[in-house]
């Protein structure tokens, strides 16, 4: 978009938020019904545009695979290479000169929004979102449509705001509507809408704002049934609970697809680190590179089933193309889901199809394309589920009837360990199944998934991407201030101590002549093995000959400890727990070795650089999505001693062309640099640079390297 183009939009918006102020500043309507109004409107047009979206994504996939193979035969199932390439081609340049936030999957840039933004989004990204994800997804990417139309939806909520110019917070329930509207709408799952949005984008809503969630959402699934009908996503069978046995299956089930979905986070960014490291290749090229991969991957896979005995019509070796032999891992995988909810598929195929769609979707996604990873984890989880399934009917055919049953709590489960949304991921397989009888599996599974997936893995599929712009969510909120804070910032590294051996007289005269509380106790090596406190010492005085009796018989030996790379938060947690005034901080791999202390009046200055550190990661995100945007590099440099730039005035420095020094932060002071700033050692300075100057710009913030001996 030309800048002339972008100022006639940019004041047509500003001209039409006018006018929508002046109306209601006219009649005046209260919160509520201004509210509940915009709601309806919301969801209505959100189901418009996923009707328009879902249609549009038809009639991609029937010009490329069941018109252009008609143009070139002779090509055959080449054109499987051929079409996503094409695809990649044309999304690539509307992502990466019309909006970069239709990158990807989506969600983590409204949750982005949400947060830093006041729920600002420019109006753009839908039209972005919907243009890229459908040539994409009706191309063969491996992706789904409810992360697209989320974004569109929040970004038609989040405008809707800003024309009426409502505060932050009425932006950011808007934001909810559209999401909400956006889930119901795609899936016919008004439930499962209102629970994503308020599982993974906010958190948590009061009673009036859930409503208006609710009206966007039930809206949007009305509109979108009048077009598309009411039947639910997937027409299956009827299953309940064989045997309550069969939930000891659920259980194991729970644990295979918690894995299942850390291996897809894993495998997503893997991809998305590779494909961002190619910095020489233009950002609009990678999604062609990524949809290469794809084709030979569906090009490649269904002779090798073939040939390891799958029926060819089951592996989708054949001509023409489409509608029946388009590769499964293309697009959402929809029919070949309702397939193994129907029905037992080969285990080959099955299994086999677990790892492909992960792979297609890290394709698909981490070059950089447009789409959502909703239907992938639900493709997978089916596949898993379905392959348990037969083989659980295989060894207890009499408890394990349903392998169908398995499949669907299987989707569930996969979706749950990786998005850590269990009210969605039950509600989600639910409604658009239809059957009320799996939700006692469905519980089972994705509680034990969610709960082995946030040990073994803490960041979510959308918070991740987050994490690596440095902004840390949790429960679709910012986490706490003191979350941002580690251990090691804020102890005090030199905590008293005394021998084990001395007796608790001595002990006496060294609390009378340091008015220490409390003091920790070492062994005769040094290593950590007790507190004792004047509690305690006043408790063992009731004892005869207190005073000769030595430290160990009276100290604590089961202690509460912190480590240094956690989080204040987590080890406030347990001082309050335990009502206690201290924690001693040790190593990570050894519980003995004492690193410092940690007590309650070092809160107060962990909170006051909490906030700091908020606002840092605030500034990072900003200049991240600068740096994205005008194609140079973000950087975060400490002043080390010894540096070119260290103990020098910001006006002296002589710096590289094509550089820009932003922002400083001096112990616990933050501001933005101006020429009369001192660079002092241990000062973090955020920076905008062009590629080519970065690695001398580091030089200059780095300790100099010492010169080799004659």
């Amino acid at each position: 978009m030309t800048t002339s183009a972008l100022n006639i939009s940019q004041n047509y918006l500003r001209r039409l938020s006018r006018r929508f102020s002046r109306v209601v500043d006219r009649y005046q309507p209260s919160e509520a019904t201004l509210l509940i109004i915009t709601a309806i409107a919301i969801g209505i047009v959100t189901g418009l545009a996923a009707v328009v979206f879902i249609r549009l994504i038809d009639l991609v996939t029937r010009l490329s695979f069941g018109g252009l193979p008609g143009w070139m035969p002779a090509l055959g199932r080449g054109w499987l290479i051929v079409i996503p390439v094409l695809g990649g081609l044309v999304g690539g340049p509307i992502i990466a000169f019309f909006a970069s936030e239709a990158k990807g999957h989506g969600v983590p840039e409204v949750m982005q929004a949400l947060v830093l933004e006041g729920g600002r989004i420019r109006p753009r990204v839908a039209l972005a979102k919907i243009a890229a994800s459908s040539i994409c997804i009706g191309t063969g990417g491996s992706a789904g449509r409810e992360g697209p139309i989320v974004q569109v939806g929040s970004t038609f909520g989040s405008v809707t705001g800003q024309l009426l110019r409502l505060s932050e917070a009425r932006i950011r329930n808007l934001v909810a509507c559209g999401a909400a509207a956006g889930i119901a709408a795609t899936f016919n799952a008004p439930i499962a809408g209102v629970a994503f949005a308020i599982e993974v984008l906010v958190g948590d809503l009061s009673v009036s704002l859930l409503s208006n969630v609710v009206i966007a959402a039930v809206t949007a699934s009305v509109i979108s049934q009048i077009f598309l009908g009411s039947d639910p996503a997937f027409l299956v069978p009827t299953y309940g609970l064989n045997s309550p046995l069969e939930l000891f299956l659920y259980a194991i089930l729970g644990f295979l697809t918690a894995y299942v979905g850390i291996a897809f986070i894993r495998v997503l960014y893997k991809a998305e680190d590779l494909f961002d490291g190619w910095k020489r290749m233009p950002m609009w090229a990678k999604p062609a590179v990524g949809a290469l991969l794809l084709g030979v991957l569906g090009f490649a896979y269904p002779p090798v089933l073939a040939r390891l005995g799958l029926a060819p019509d089951l592996a989708g070796l054949g001509w023409p193309l489409f509608p029946h032999n388009i590769p499964h891992v293309f697009g959402g995988g929809f029919p070949t889901i309702e397939a193994s909810l129907r029905g037992p598929l080969p285990l080959l195929l099955l299994g086999s199809l677990v790892v492909l769609k992960m792979l297609a979707t890290a394709f698909t996604l981490g070059s950089g394309n447009s789409g959502g990873v909703f239907a992938p984890s639900l493709f997978m989880g089916a596949m898993l589920g379905g392959f348990f399934g037969v083989v659980m009917n295989m060894l207890f055919p009499t408890i394990a009837v349903h392998p169908g049953a398995y499949a669907l709590a299987g989707m569930a489960g996969v979706f749950v360990g990786a998005a850590r949304a269990p009210l969605t991921a039950m509600l989600i397989a639910f409604e658009m199944s239809n059957d009320y009888k799996v939700i006692l599996p469905l519980m089972v599974v994705t509680i034990i998934s969610v709960w082995v997936a946030h040990r073994r893995y803490p960041e979510s599929i959308y918070t991740l991407k987050l994490v690596r712009r440095g902004l840390r969510l949790r429960y679709g909120r910012d986490v706490d201030i003191l979350d941002a804070v580690r251990v090691r910032e804020i102890m005090d590294t030199d905590p008293p101590t005394v021998p084990e051996t001395i007796s608790l007289q001595e002990l006496q005269e060294y609390f009378d002549r340091t008015h220490h509380h409390g003091t920790l106790v070492l062994d005769k090596e040094g290593r950590l093995v007790g507190i004792i406190t004047l509690q305690d010492l006043a408790r063992s005085k009731k004892r005869e000959n207190w005073e000769t009796l030595p430290v160990s018989a009276c100290m604590t030996r089961t202690l509460v400890t912190a480590r240094p790379d956690e989080s204040i938060g987590d080890a406030l947690q347990r001082i309050a727990a335990r009502d206690i005034g201290r924690i001693p901080v040790v190593a990570s791999d050894d519980p003995q070795k004492l690193l410092g202390i940690l007590r309650r009046q070092d809160i107060i200055r962990a909170y006051r650089l909490g906030i700091v550190h908020r606002k840092l990661e605030a500034d990072r995100v900003t200049q991240w999505r600068a740096s994205k945007t005008a194609g140079v590099e973000f950087l975060e440099l400490q002043v080390q001693e010894g540096a070119p730039v260290a103990n020098k005035r910001v006006a002296e420095l002589e710096l590289p062309p094509g550089v820009l020094l932003t922002t400083i932060r001096h112990d616990t002071e933050r501001h933005l640099l101006h020429g009369d700033d001192v660079l002092n050692v241990g000062d973090v300075v955020l920076a905008l640079a062009e590629p080519e100057h970065a690695a001398e710009l580091r030089r200059l913030f780095s300790r100099p390297e010492p010169r080799p001996q004659d």
